[in-house]
């Protein structure tokens, strides 16, 4: 694997190729956005550039598929709650997990079309975090 600066400057880019775009190279994004953005900051951030790598490489962003908020929302909201943590750290944090939101939300719910458009409360259980502040709609 690359290292995460690479991975960071090579996704901005939009450079990385598809098959890079793993959820441990989104945990890296989230991880180095963070180090220098507030989490809504972060938000933010990767709603428009993973908006940008979708389309730089082909994958549409429609109800059904490419850029996901509820999920980003999640993941920015668990790699923050860990702090300054090491990488390695995040990747094994049982929070950061790809199925971990599913201890949150219905299958239904999360993968439907609101979750994927807007922040949706998670329906089976509260976040380990809070979520004020941090994951409401950013202005």
């Amino acid at each position: 694997m690359r290292d995460s600066s690479s991975i960071f400057r090579a996704f901005c880019a939009r450079s990385l190729p598809k098959s890079e775009w793993t959820h441990q190279a989104h945990l890296v994004v989230c991880r180095v956005a963070l180090s220098n953005r507030t989490p809504r900051e972060t938000i933010d951030f990767l709603r428009d550039a993973i908006r940008s790598y979708n389309d730089a490489t082909g994958v549409e962003n429609t109800t059904s598929s490419g850029y996901h908020e509820t999920l980003t929302r999640y993941f920015v909201g668990a790699v923050a709650s860990l702090g300054g943590v090491d990488l390695e750290e995040v990747f094994a944090a049982g929070r950061c997990q790809t199925s971990a939101p599913l201890s949150h939300w219905s299958r239904e719910l999360l993968f439907g079309p609101l979750a994927r458009a807007e922040w949706v409360e998670p329906d089976v259980a509260p976040l380990p975090w809070s979520p004020e502040g941090l994951l409401r709609q950013s202005s």
